[in-house]
């Protein structure tokens, strides 16, 4: 049997899933069925590359802190990147303050009602968009993320791959014209719960599926090859070796200001490498940094080896915590810190790791 004859008829696939929708789905989530574009806007910032488990808190917090775009917009950097500590992908930070800084300035507040004025803005693409669009304004745009992709690659069968050109504009033209016209909003909700409740990534629910019947991939046992991705992620390992300088009560920290990862957040003194380098040797490079000076230092302790993976960067590395007898020339951009003001800087969750594991240890230095 061809898969043309297994498939449903495009015209079916909304009805049954807003049937679903309504009969089944209770998928409870905060911003569900929210219309004020300014908490749109928020939430799918902060779940691009988040799972809502992780990202429903902060959502919560940032409501509460900046209720409008206005408080986000006065708000200082370092007030709302500590906020976004944890999160990681920092540049959607950057993005959200400059986009909010704009709207509140420049469009006194009013977030645009136009699909194309908001792919214009800072951090928003054509799916955020489509969400900010359908959700607050009931324009017909459908969301296309990865809840979707899978849900019709699966249903329908098809095996372009979502992250090539050609499947991107595939997946998008359908989604387009299965999209239910008169409720795009409930409609783009809908799939999206039906992608992250029942047609899951791992061990989907194709028992109890509304499509069963006429989904191409649970047909032909095929589920767990679909979607396709055509793009291997190549992993860069790198060594961060962190000097955790402190001088009576006052501990060294920098900013990261090169375009790497973790910019503008907050660091100790680091020498990173590209394998692992033993103590002495970091010691050696430190000294000539003119970071440490022969007989006026004293190393405290070296910390086990910490590790993060990030999407496409392998972060290994430690700590070693060393007093100082003479405070270190301040010529490395360092800003001196009280441990008791360390809590008020967002740092990477890399330090963080460490930091939470002293603080268990019921002694921060």
């Amino acid at each position: 049997m061809r898969k043309s004859d297994l498939a449903l008829p495009k015209n079916k696939f909304a009805p049954l899933l807003l049937k679903w929708n309504k009969e089944k789905n209770n998928r409870q989530m905060p911003w569900k069925g929210e219309k004020d574009p300014y908490k749109i806007w928020l939430s799918e910032i902060i779940l691009q590359q988040t799972r809502v488990e992780q990202g429903l808190n902060y959502y919560n917090n940032f409501v509460k802190a900046f209720p409008d775009i206005h408080k986000l917009a006065k708000a200082s950097d370092e007030k709302v990147f500590k906020l976004w500590e944890g999160l990681g992908y920092y540049t959607r930070c950057r993005n959200l303050l400059a986009t909010a800084r704009f709207i509140s300035k420049e469009l006194k507040g009013k977030f645009p009602d136009d699909y194309e004025e908001l792919k214009s803005l800072k951090g928003i693409g054509p799916y955020t968009a489509a969400a900010i669009s359908s959700f607050a304004f009931n324009l017909p745009y459908a969301v296309v993320d990865g809840n979707v992709f899978r849900v019709l690659a699966r249903v329908f069968g098809i095996y372009t791959a979502t992250d090539s050109t050609e499947g991107k504009k595939l997946f998008t033209a359908l989604a387009d014209e299965l999209l239910d016209k008169k409720q795009p909003g409930l409609y783009n909700q809908a799939i999206m719960d039906f992608g992250a409740v029942i047609c899951k990534p791992a061990t989907p629910l194709c028992t109890i599926c509304i499509f069963k019947k006429n989904c191409v991939a649970f047909l032909t046992n095929k589920v767990n090859e679909l979607p396709v991705k055509e793009k291997k992620i190549t992993i860069r390992k790198r060594w961060f070796h962190y000097l955790v300088l402190e001088y009576k009560n006052e501990i060294a920290i920098q900013q990261r200001t090169a375009k790497d990862i973790w910019q503008d957040l907050y660091q100790f003194p680091l020498i990173e490498a590209n394998t692992e380098l033993a103590v002495i040797n970091i010691l050696q490079q430190a000294t000539k940094k003119k970071w440490l000076v022969k007989k006026d230092y004293e190393v405290a302790s070296v910390s086990p080896l910490f590790k993060q993976q990030l999407s496409h960067q392998l972060i290994a590395g430690q700590f070693i915590r060393i007093q100082l007898k003479r405070q270190a020339k301040d010529n490395n951009g360092w800003v001196w810190v009280t441990k008791s003001k360390m809590a008020k800087y967002a740092f990477p969750q890399f330090i963080n790791q460490y930091l939470k594991e002293k603080r268990v240890q019921q002694s921060l230095f």
